[in-house]
């Protein structure tokens, strides 16, 4: 079917999913059976691009269900270049929150980092705000982060040595700092990482970032460079954020996901994913799970 969209359907982790949603009826509308990619929970049903009545009757079908879908070209699904945001994205947690709480600040500076997720403020603005509040902070406390608070999101290492056995390029693009970056970069298996960094004298914190300032424009610079230099189509890109930081490249990207993402960055991607794990962004691309690498969870 040439002019196929694919409706991918994802259940939440451990879940089945025609316990979640009425595939009996959705098979009716698609004319076809279900082909899954993770039975029982994870499928996959063409539908008739041009075909408005029927996708909307679709959408009626899914509205409220807590599922995760996407509907998306048949073609050109796995894509080649992968970025993904760090800060609750990948990882769990907001680092810059982290480091706030140890400096007794966590309420104010958790305060700015919502707005600025939301596109309440200026990314850079709230960024020098946040930092500066951390100026005499002892630089050991990032390895007490580090060890006692970073963890990684389920399925980040399966999405990250999945995409690369295929031969994608991974690439961590985070609004956050190199000295959390390296060793997520490390964890989570990624090619390459992209973040700013902290100024650090006398083993403290200074409370200003080394510039250049990697904010929006930067990560989306950084998916056009990538593709620039591995040679492919933006349709061959797959970004992934949380956040207004994340927009530009989101939109921009073949396929943006927004993971448990702020309403400013829902609107403007191509999928979310609200109730799964990272995995979810395995099975939009068609991945089955006998594909999928499994590497475990890191100590």
């Amino acid at each position: 079917m040439a002019t196929a969209t694919i409706l991918v359907l994802v259940a939440p982790a451990g879940q089945d999913l025609a316990e979640l949603v009425p595939l009996s009826a959705l098979v009716r509308l698609a004319g076809c059976e279900v082909d899954w990619l993770d039975r029982p929970h994870a499928a996959q049903l063409p539908f008739p691009a041009k075909d408005r009545s029927r996708l909307q009757e679709v959408e009626a079908l899914l509205a409220g269900r807590p599922v995760d879908r996407a509907l998306l070209p048949a073609h050109g699904r796995r894509k080649r270049l992968l970025l993904c945001d760090m800060d609750s994205t990948v990882i769990t947690v907001e680092c810059i929150d982290e480091l706030a709480a140890r400096a007794g600040l966590g309420a104010e500076v958790a305060a700015l980092t919502r707005r600025a997720m939301a596109g309440e403020i200026p990314f850079a603005d709230a960024l020098v705000r946040r930092v500066s509040l951390l100026a005499g902070l002892p630089v050991r406390v990032i390895d007490e982060i580090l060890r006692e608070r970073v963890r990684l999101q389920p399925g980040a290492r399966r999405l990250v040595a999945t995409m690369r056995a295929h031969g994608a390029f991974c690439a961590l693009v985070s609004g956050g700092f190199t000295e959390f970056t390296r060793h997520v970069r490390v964890l989570a298996g990624f090619d390459a990482d992209y973040a700013n960094t902290l100024e650090i004298r006398d083993g403290v914190l200074t409370g200003r970032v080394l510039p250049p300032l990697l904010g929006p424009e930067a990560k989306l610079h950084t998916l056009l460079h990538l593709a620039r230099r591995f040679r492919l189509d933006l349709a061959d890109t797959l970004a992934i954020g949380d956040g207004a930081n994340d927009l530009d490249m989101v939109r921009t990207a073949g396929l943006g996901i927004a993971f448990r993402g702020h309403a400013v960055l829902r609107a403007s991607a191509d999928a979310c994913i609200d109730h799964a794990d990272l995995t979810a962004a395995l099975y939009f691309q068609g991945f089955r799970r006998e594909e999928m690498v499994e590497l475990g969870e890191p100590d």
